[in-house]
């Protein structure tokens, strides 16, 4: 990964100041983050000119890496690294989101949230979560996302969605396990036994986990709630894994299989999945797909679209929305 720096002292304006206060029309549109970073055993810190990764290794010593902060999407912390306070201050104005993750970006232990986003889209999330029916309709929209328009029977249930949806995955897996010759091939997800599995597991694992990495952090780009999710539920991950199974099958699923042969099976499936997401554009379709799923009838809005810095509104069961900042005591001055 390259990335190119201006020392602050040549910044318009000049100085630090300039750099800790970007205003959001300098940030780029969530649409246009489409890459993650993963990192372990760094010490990740802020200086005069930006966020950077320190690595010291036997062979080539003390080395530094500045980290694009506006470009990434999310940034996936494994064992061994450390981050200072100023740094995640700084992926925090930039809207970047920060996984904790397990070795190798397995498992996700924790997440940041970025203060400064609009609820409109977490509204919508959760009329349509409190609401059985709405629910299953946007079950139903991700099945049909997936398999085609009408795939769903009408009157079908969730149930019977995720019996549909289990029997395409092992035609999928049975497909692609005869085009590489490797035999009979079953999913398998063991923490306790992680190193014994085989290496189409280990590379589904991996690029699944970055594909969770992205989808996370367009989630919480949105303003919506990982928790919340259509299908899957009970975990805090929910939407998650609900948005990610839509691009499974054409992003991870033929990737592992690709790697069945390899000594590697993790770190090429990311480094691969890394490559291929600029030629999916995939950030862009999670941010479609995912207000399509929320509104329907509404036309989408790419997330950046007519963002302006407002202050938090006030709601009213009577008047509705109210603006914030404002005195409402009956005898305020105008």
């Amino acid at each position: 990964m390259t990335s190119t720096t201006t020392p602050a002292s040549d910044l318009p304006g000049g100085g630090r100041g300039r750099l800790a206060a970007p205003t959001v029309a300098m940030l780029l549109r969530v649409a246009d983050c489409l890459s993650f970073l993963y990192l372990d055993v760094v010490r990740v810190h802020q200086d005069d000119t930006g966020v950077c990764a320190e690595i010291t290794t036997e062979q080539r010593g003390n080395e530094t890496v500045y980290l694009p902060t506006a470009a990434l999407s999310c940034v996936l912390l494994g064992p061994g690294t450390s981050i200072t306070a100023p740094a995640l201050a700084t992926f925090a104005r930039h809207g970047t989101t920060i996984l904790i993750t397990g070795m190798g970006g397995v498992r996700c232990y924790a997440a940041t949230v970025p203060g400064t986003l609009t609820t409109t889209w977490l509204e919508h999330q959760a009329r349509a979560w409190a609401d059985e029916t709405r629910r299953l309709a946007i079950a139903t929209a991700m099945y049909e996302h997936r398999f085609g328009p009408g795939q769903a029977p009408p009157g079908t249930t969730l149930q019977q969605l995720r019996g549909l949806e289990g029997q395409r995955d092992k035609a999928l897996y049975k497909l692609l396990a005869r085009q590489h010759r490797i035999g009979r091939f079953r999913r398998s997800y063991d923490l306790d036994s992680w190193d014994n599995q085989d290496p189409v597991n280990l590379a589904l694992s991996a690029a699944n986990t970055c594909l969770y990495g992205i989808v996370h952090a367009a989630i919480v780009a949105l303003g919506c709630s990982p928790a919340l999710g259509s299908v899957h539920s009970g975990n805090q991950q929910a939407l998650v894994y609900d948005i990610a199974d839509l691009y499974k099958a054409e992003l991870t699923v033929p990737l592992a299989f690709s790697l069945h042969a390899s000594t590697h099976p993790e770190a090429e499936a990311r480094r691969s999945f890394r490559d291929g997401l600029r030629l999916f554009r995939l950030m862009p379709r999670i941010v479609r797909d995912l207000q399509t799923l929320l509104a329907p009838h509404d036309s989408p809005r790419e997330f950046g679209e007519d963002l302006d810095e407002q202050l938090i509104d006030l709601w009213d069961p009577v008047t509705g929305t109210l603006p914030g900042g404002t005195n409402h005591a009956p005898d305020a001055n105008p």
